[in-house]
């Protein structure tokens, strides 16, 4: 029987579970917090919906015990606070660094096998820490941004298309970040036809440009950062991971020569299957989107940086 963990009972992580029950995608799923109750709650909750949504999935709620996610095969991490009023990136990523490292260390005192799927934020610097942190092989650490960024994009154009979201295809690749992620919209197609000879160039560019903006779009509408969408992406991911899918993911995975880099977690194409990454997908990008994309390295590696600064590395 597989067993997942998710560890942070917000509404991100709670969705996150939801999804996974819904869809019986684990015998057993565990989600945990540091909040008294909250786990507890939110599962006892979910649980009395089994017989509404007619799933069998077993889920536990618990405060703060690892114990309980002990032979875990993938554990979902989404532990972190959001940025504060007058809060530096610096002291942000320092806050969530200490939390991503804690729970690093505690999951792997009970699950040592387990493939660890990055949420928390700056995503991407957080995934880059938990590698760093945990001595685990690449293929078991990554991150979930690409898979959102890549549905919204896809939402995006199915809208202007009027067409069925699942009727097209569309990437994104790059850092999960306002300024940093890149739409390819060359690449994107309805039912196998290019996008462009359906939409103007105008339009795909304001898709694009939407699709960049998605995350911070929701949070003004929301006034606070939002969960429906990231918990399902997660969900998805770590559906092909229990089922052995190979589906083809774009992910937060750590290059080793694709697309040019070395030693960094930013957004491509993989291969998720039952060892995690089993493959990085790297695809023909044109000038504008190889300029893109080292643009978008440059940064994420910047972020990075702050945790060799504040001592987090």
């Amino acid at each position: 029987m597989s067993k997942v963990t998710v560890v942070g009972a917000g509404n991100v992580g709670a969705t996150c579970v939801n999804a996974l029950a819904i869809r019986e995608i684990a015998g057993e799923v565990v989600l945990l917090d540091i909040k008294e109750g909250l786990a507890e709650g939110k599962v006892l909750d979910m649980y009395q919906t089994a017989t509404l949504m007619e799933f069998d999935t077993n889920l536990v709620g618990v405060t703060n015990d690892y114990e309980k996610t002990a032979n875990s095969d993938v554990v979902v991490i989404t532990s972190g606070m959001p940025r504060k009023p007058g809060m530096t990136r610096e002291e942000l990523i320092g806050v969530n660094a200490g939390i991503v490292k804690g729970v690093v260390s505690n999951i792997l005192k009970y699950s040592p096998n387990a493939i660890l799927l990055i949420i928390s934020n700056p995503m991407d610097t957080m995934t880059y820490l938990a590698h760093k942190v945990s001595g685990l092989p690449a293929n078991r650490v990554f991150g979930m941004g690409g898979a959102l960024d890549s549905s919204r994009f896809r939402g995006y154009l199915a809208k202007a298309l009027n067409a069925t979201p699942n009727d097209v295809e569309g990437m994104v690749i790059g850092g999960h970040g306002d300024t940093t992620m890149i739409p390819l919209i060359d690449k994107a197609s309805y039912k196998g036809v290019p996008v462009s000879q359906f939409l103007s160039q105008e339009k795909l560019n304001e898709i694009s440009a939407a699709t960049m903006v998605g995350g911070a779009t929701l949070t003004k509408m929301l006034g606070t950062s939002a969960w429906y969408a990231p918990g399902a992406a997660a969900a998805r991911i770590v559906e092909s991971i229990i089922n052995d899918e190979k589906k083809m993911i774009p992910s937060c995975v750590c290059l080793n020569g694709e697309y040019g880099q070395k030693d960094i977690y930013i957004g491509a194409p993989a291969i998720i299957g039952r060892n995690g990454v089993e493959r990085i997908v790297e695809i023909e990008l044109n000038e504008a989107e190889k300029a893109a994309f080292e643009k978008s390295a440059e940064a994420v590696r910047k972020t990075n940086n702050v945790l060799h600064e504040i001592g987090a590395l």
